[in-house]
Order: structure tokens, then C-alpha cells, then sequence
């Protein structure tokens, strides 16, 4: 299959997601809760996921699809092409009304990105990659070329749970202390978005990720010049414990950091 026809499902996909997610967004509807107290779903979740995999089906109804929401494929398959759909990262701002969430898609040949897409509707925003570029709204992006630690904007990422709370209060603090500013975007999909694009300079975090929260997002870094590791400087993939993204000046520092975080768990 041709890069183009990839690209281009991605996108179409992605943007089907976010209609929908747009149209529910500030409106009344009921929240349902998953695993803790926030950790929420809605139906506008679960129906923006339908209309993603709708579209992909189209062109490819054979392809697993491995989303968040039910009836997706349970792991990401080693080989072949699977397609990581996350139908509204950022769940929390989208019910309280923040415009900071995002649909998802990206698309995987043997374990390794070939395109990627994050919508963001109530923004606006379209971010679209592949390995040979990122665009934000058909304009072509970077990360950022700063280089001084004093002047980045660093996120803390995915959720410290209440029974981590030690871990968090030490990703905030060392953040601080190391670095220009924090920001606390509320969706890694977001954060690595900005990020690709120059908006800030730094996301970690030590928690367990998930493949549909990170890996549009990790693979626009990288592909907007940027660098994203595992805890132990290693090559980032899905199936990584914590992650370090950063404009790749300054990333030992950010993975110093990170580690600080793993630290208090052990």
C-alpha cells in the first residue's frame, strides 16, 4: 500500500473522530467512570472511536485497530500494519470544557510509525506527520532550538494516581527547580503535540503509558527533530515503561529528571 493512501486515512479517520467529539463537546451528557475517580469515558468516546475505525475500514477492513475504548484489538501486534486510535485524549478537560483534547490516530508497519494524526478540534489545530515531515494546519513545524535549560517549558505527563502522589509532588518539584516553567497540559497527545511544534521544550513522565495516548505524538517529535527515550535513554516504543520527550538539547537533564521520579518508587 502506498505511503499517500496511508496518509491519507489517517487523516480522513482522525478528522471523523473529532467531528464527532466537537459536535458533543460543551453540550450535557452523562460520564461514566472506569477505573478511579478520574478516569472517565463518555459516549461521545466511544462513538467518536466508531467513526475512526468506520473510515479505516473503508480502505482497509482487515486492519486491527487497538484503541482505548471496548470491542478493538487487545495488544499491538509485532508485525504487519495495526492502526492506535485514541478517540478523545484528554477526556477530563473535554468534560469540564477545556478545548485541550484531541483525536488520535497513527498508524504502525512492523511495530515502527509510518503516519501519524492529532486532531484538535476545539483548537482547531490539525497535526499530521510522517517521516518525512510534521505539518501543523499544512504549515510545516520543528521542535524548538532552545538550548538553555533556565528557558524550557516542561510537562509532567499521564496521571499520578492518589496512591502516587509522592511521584507527582517529585516530577512538579524537580521540574521547578531544573528547569524555566512547567505546564500541565492534561492530554499527552497535546503535550507531545506542542512539543513537536516548538510550544514547549520537554514532556516526561515515569508512569506506564499507553500506546493510544503517546504514539502519534512520541513519532511527531521524533520527526520534527525532536528526541523521545525510554527511563534508560533507550529508543522510545509503545511498550515502554515512562517516557522522555524532548527538542533533544538538554534531554540528559530531562532524563535526570525522570529518573528523580522512578526514584521515589523504589
Amino acid at each position: 500500500m502506498d505511503s499517500e493512501t496511508l496518509q491519507t486515512v489517517t487523516e480522513e479517520s482522525a478528522v471523523a473522530g473529532a467531528t464527532v467529539a466537537a459536535k458533543r463537546f460543551r453540550t450535557e451528557f452523562p460520564i461514566e467512570h472506569k477505573d478511579g475517580k478520574t478516569d472517565v469515558v463518555t459516549a461521545a468516546d466511544r462513538d467518536a472511536q466508531q467513526a475512526v475505525i468506520d473510515r479505516i475500514r473503508e480502505t482497509f477492513p482487515d486492519d486491527p485497530v487497538y484503541g482505548e475504548e471496548k470491542g478493538t484489538a487487545t495488544t499491538v501486534p509485532a508485525s504487519g500494519r495495526v492502526w492506535i486510535v485514541d478517540p478523545i485524549d484528554g477526556t477530563n478537560n473535554y468534560v469540564r470544557g477545556n478545548r485541550r483534547f484531541a483525536t488520535s490516530v497513527a498508524c504502525l508497519i512492523d511495530g515502527v510509525p509510518v503516519t501519524a494524526a492529532n486532531i484538535h478540534p476545539a483548537l482547531d489545530d490539525h497535526y499530521l506527520g510522517t517521516p518525512d515531515g510534521v505539518t501543523r494546519n499544512g504549515e510545516s513545524i520543528s521542535v524548538s532550538d532552545r538550548v538553555d535549560p533556565d528557558r524550557f517549558e516542561v510537562v509532567p505527563t499521564i496521571w499520578w494516581d492518589f496512591d502516587r502522589r509522592a511521584e507527582y509532588a517529585v516530577a512538579t518539584s524537580t521540574i521547578v527547580e531544573r528547569f524555566g516553567d512547567l505546564r500541565r497540559i492534561g492530554s499527552a497527545q497535546a503535550a507531545l503535540s506542542l512539543l513537536a511544534a516548538g510550544g514547549v521544550d520537554g514532556v516526561i513522565t515515569n508512569v506506564e503509558t499507553n500506546a493510544w495516548d503517546t504514539v502519534a505524538g512520541s513519532a511527531m517529535v521524533e520527526w520534527a527533530g525532536g528526541t523521545v527515550t525510554d527511563l534508560d535513554g533507550e529508543q522510545w516504543t509503545h511498550d515502554s515503561r515512562g517516557l522522555v520527550a524532548s527538542n533533544g538539547a538538554a534531554h540528559e537533564t530531562l532524563l535526570e529528571t525522570a529518573r528523580e521520579i522512578e526514584n521515589v518508587r523504589e
